[in-house]
């Protein structure tokens, strides 16, 4: 495709070797540059990667923000279409981006809402709730916050526009999948992020409850059957178990 303003696409992951390919034959056409930044797979996510035509780099995990500006950094292009591997872009945003890449974008950055779905399922529920993230960006003005825990890019002072097509995120295999990531990124955050004891002991008894009513209400897993009760009760028993490490921690550390 011959673009007015060229775009690259870039994509972490990590023994995605069942689901990459799908992710890169969303935008294939979109782009004459996709980056895949790999951080160790030990399935052939690699060989899948190179056979589709990706230009595959390893670089060691250090994090989610560091990862997304490493693989900005190898784009050829300044604008950036930045996924993982487990997300689709569905056409609508497909044709919807190649509209906007062949004109001036108005703007330095645009959001993509990121509909979430459950494991076995294509298609989101009825009412999904959603992510609303940059994904869309030119990395001369906007690039991701150098951040290990928090995946999201940094637009400073500049407005942002809003896509109306969709990213599908096929996040988990499984429920024990979504349990075993949510466990990895509690780890992390618990290492990263610090609250004082008290306020941790005011929490706790709560916690639970308040973040299982969030999801299932407030976002409207209550659409979803027995996948939205399940879905609920991960995320808030992941947000109980963050806090009762930062506890851990933070008395670790008091007596070091």
């Amino acid at each position: 495709m011959t673009n007015h303003t060229s775009l690259s696409i870039c994509i972490i992951c990590k023994n995605e070797a069942d689901r990459i390919v799908a992710c890169l034959n969303a935008v294939a056409g979109l782009s004459d540059d996709v980056v895949v930044v790999d951080s160790g797979s030990t399935d052939d996510t690699v060989q899948k990667a190179e056979a589709w035509g990706g230009r595959v780099f390893f670089n060691p995990w250090s994090g989610y923000g560091p990862q997304k500006r490493f693989s900005e950094d190898q784009a050829r292009y300044d604008w950036i279409l930045n996924l993982d591997a487990d997300e689709v872009i569905t056409p609508s945003l497909r044709d919807e981006i190649r509209a906007l890449m062949q004109s001036d974008p108005a703007l330095p950055a645009y959001r993509v809402k990121i509909m979430t779905i459950y494991p076995g399922k294509e298609r989101p529920r009825l009412w999904a709730d959603f992510n609303n993230y940059v994904r869309l960006y030119d990395r001369r003005r906007v690039r991701f916050a150098n951040s290990p825990v928090h995946d999201t890019v940094d637009t400073g002072p500049y407005p942002v526009g809003q896509l109306t097509g969709q990213v599908l995120h096929f996040s988990a295999r499984s429920y024990e999948h979504i349990r075993q990531k949510l466990a990895a990124y509690t780890d992390l955050q618990s290492r990263t992020l610090h609250k004082r004891r008290w306020v941790i002991a005011v929490r706790l008894p709560f916690e639970y409850m308040f973040v299982f009513l969030r999801y299932y209400l407030a976002r409207r897993h209550f659409t979803g059957g027995w996948d939205g009760i399940v879905s609920s009760h991960l995320a808030a028993e992941s947000r109980f178990s963050r806090l009762i490490k930062m506890w851990r921690v933070g008395g670790a550390s008091q007596l070091s």
